[in-house]
């Protein structure tokens, strides 16, 4: 049997394929709008079996979905992602960014206002709006009694979090759901983070 025969086409998925006697591993790209934060917990994910590769780029909105379409054309990738925040972007921006993803089938891990939200989550529910340096400042607040000091550097974010993750992918569900139909233009505070985590934890094997 030649070496590569039965390679499933690139995006198409290539979940349980075998190259000789061994799987191989899905690979996700994750595109992440800033330097730090979103690639600094994504870097730090632990998903044996998964190769994640991260890019961080200034770009937001449409553009950063546009730069996932030209970054995925460097390697093969079972699934590509988009994580970026609602910010200041104009709605019809947002759903531009949404519609385009759809079309092109890139997932979005999108937060309404800022992806601190998703943290927040680990620790209570939160369905009002605050103003964006209120995520820091409540942050800050329950990091602080278990010695960790939160800035928008923190490598460490995953690791601190991680025997809270199940209660935030509860409560990022349910944030989500209260929305009939969930708008992420409008739908403040909401995250979908929560859907890239689980799909990472599926994939995790040992």
């Amino acid at each position: 049997m030649a070496k590569h025969e039965g390679r499933i086409k690139r995006h198409q998925g290539r979940r349980g394929r075998i190259v000789g006697r061994r799987e191989v591993r899905q690979r996700f790209l994750i595109v992440c709008e800033g330097e730090q934060t979103e690639p600094n917990y994504f870097r730090a994910f632990q998903v044996p079996g998964v190769v994640i590769d991260i890019r961080s780029t200034n770009n937001r909105g449409l553009d950063i979905i546009n730069k996932a379409i030209q970054l995925r054309t460097e390697d093969e990738y079972d699934q590509v992602w988009c994580v970026f925040d609602r910010d200041d972007l104009p709605n019809a921006i947002i759903h531009q960014a949404f519609n385009q993803a759809r079309r092109a089938n890139i997932n979005i891990a999108f937060s309404n206002q800022a992806f601190e939200l998703w943290y927040l989550l680990h620790f209570g529910y939160y369905n009002t709006a605050m103003p964006r340096n209120g995520y820091r400042t409540r942050l800050c607040s329950y990091l602080k009694p278990l010695g960790y000091t939160y800035t928008k550097n923190s490598t460490n974010m995953y690791t601190v979090l991680l025997d809270r993750q199940a209660t935030a992918i509860d409560h990022a569900r349910r944030l989500y759901n209260q929305y009939n139909p969930w708008d992420p233009a409008t739908a403040d505070p909401s995250t979908t983070v929560h859907l890239l985590v689980e799909t990472l934890n599926k994939h995790r094997r040992p």
